[in-house]
């Protein structure tokens, strides 16, 4: 595989940046992954960093080198950092539940597939054109999808920040696949918080995206312009974008990025924690994660052996 990618965070105008990015891959399979933690809620940036360390941790352990059910890891993952919030939550004992919005990005074999809950949104562009968007899973949609709002009012309506859906709340996720993603070189894919694209129109984010320096001058230029933008009341911003050059050739291109050199169980990965603000940070380690997932396996295989003593 070959791409290129680039990532960038601003904390706008807020005391505390709750957005989390972050990028994995190995020889055949690369995974982006966005977190916007829920400023409504207490911990917001604890419920988007035990996101990204759980699915990036089941990411490693299931691309060997690239993970073999796509749409069932995605799954899989996305409902298992929902349950991880919820346990750190229990465990702390914190008055109120941490959310998170997510949106992950598997690619490999040519061909991309995403998930997402919330309003932090992946961008498929290709020749200055939009070939696939995320649809919110916020009020202001499900009013438009029963042609109950106008689209024009998506930026101005009073409840454009409602959503329905996200990691770490009482009720269970409803997780939203795409279909699979056939990529030709020169395509990029876009992951961003609501911070960017409430402050620029999609004909904005395709006109950035067509910089020729690609991604790695485009995001850059796109976080500080809606940052700008939102002024001193600004939200957190963030990006993560890749260039997909598609499959591997003799000399790599500047900034490109290679796997071919890597070993069948060798990952890179960005993913960490976050930087988290003075006087704040993120309890939950990678050694809970793991301990999370072994136990979730422990109780899948002992619902398995007790069916088959029930069947015997």
């Amino acid at each position: 595989m070959q791409f290129s990618v680039y990532q960038q965070s601003h904390i706008g105008g807020r005391k505390i940046n709750q957005d989390r990015m972050g990028y994995s891959f190995t020889r055949d399979a690369l995974l982006l992954l966005l977190a916007d933690g829920m400023g409504g809620h207490q911990g917001g940036e604890v419920a988007a960093s035990i996101a990204m360390q759980t699915v990036g941790m089941m990411f490693r352990l299931q691309a060997r080198p690239y993970v073999k059910k796509p749409e069932r890891f995605l799954e899989e993952a996305l409902l298992q950092a929902h349950h991880d919030i919820q346990a750190h939550a229990v465990a702390n004992d914190l008055p109120e539940l941490p959310r998170t919005t997510i949106v992950a990005c598997l690619v490999q074999h040519n061909c991309a597939l995403w998930a997402h809950c919330g309003d932090s949104r992946l961008y498929w562009v290709r020749r200055n054109q939009i070939l696939a968007c995320t649809r919110d899973h916020s009020h202001i949609e499900y009013l438009i999808e029963r042609g109950r709002a106008d689209p024009l009012e998506r930026a101005t309506h009073p409840d454009r920040n409602k959503l329905y859906n996200c990691l770490g709340a009482s009720s269970p996720p409803k997780i939203e696949l795409s279909a699979r993603a056939g990529l030709q070189p020169g395509d990029v894919l876009l992951l961003c918080s609501d911070g960017l694209w409430s402050m620029l129109p999609d004909s904005e984010i395709v006109h950035r995206l067509a910089h020729p320096g690609g991604v790695v001058a485009a995001v850059p230029e796109m976080v500080n312009m809606a940052a700008a933008i939102g002024g001193a009341g600004a939200d957190n911003v963030t990006a993560l974008g890749i260039m997909w050059q598609g499959a591997d050739v003799d000399a790599a291109l500047p900034n490109v990025i290679s796997t071919q050199m890597l070993a069948d169980d060798a990952v890179s990965s960005t993913i960490v924690a976050g930087e988290p603000a003075p006087g704040e940070s993120d309890s939950f380690g990678a050694d809970d994660i793991e301990k999370a997932i072994a136990d979730a396996v422990a109780e899948i295989r002992a619902a398995i052996e007790k069916s088959s003593q029930l069947l015997k």
